[in-house]
């Protein structure tokens, strides 16, 4: 009797596994392009298009940068206070610091390092140290809440307007 009823689950395990591994297909694929679609593309594409605005570019990092130095400011005011509302948007201000440092120190990386700063240049190594120190300096202001490092990351996006003037149309 045993051996019968063993070799009705033998006979219905390949079907279960096929639904099983339909299913955990599904799954992971709705997670997959929840995954591909839920990341967020700051940089330029890195192909030979032309279309490049590099004046927006540093712009948008100085308004990610005083983002950051708000968020520093609004985590200070925060720190200390116990109440729900106040750690809960202690978190959020320290999410929304790291998130905008994190943003600069990928443009700098995807964009300004892989398309904008050339070994041809005659003055690459001074370019490329210039925006090495964005990425420190974001980095450093992403470890830490004092508004000293914001305005030291300031400081080091400002040093790149030079590179990237306004052009007028």
């Amino acid at each position: 009797m045993e051996d019968n009823h063993m070799a009705k689950q033998t006979k219905g395990e390949p079907m279960m596994k096929k639904y099983i591994n339909v299913i955990l297909l599904i799954i992971f694929t709705v997670a997959g392009y929840g995954l591909v679609l839920s990341q967020p593309a700051y940089a330029h594409c890195q192909i030979p298009c032309g279309i490049y605005d590099d004046y927006a570019r540093v712009q948008s990092m100085l308004e990610d940068v005083a983002t950051i130095e708000k968020s520093v400011r609004l985590i200070n005011e925060l720190a200390g206070k116990l109440d729900a509302q106040s750690q809960n948007q202690l978190v959020r201000w320290v999410m929304n610091k790291e998130r905008y440092a994190q943003r600069i120190i990928s443009t700098i990386s995807d964009y300004f390092l892989t398309q904008r700063v050339k070994p041809s240049q005659k003055d690459y190594t001074e370019r490329l140290r210039k925006h090495h120190t964005v990425i420190i300096a974001a980095m450093k202001a992403k470890q830490n809440a004092d508004v000293k490092d914001a305005k030291a990351l300031k400081a080091r996006i400002d040093a790149l307007l030079s590179y990237y003037p306004e052009h007028k149309h």
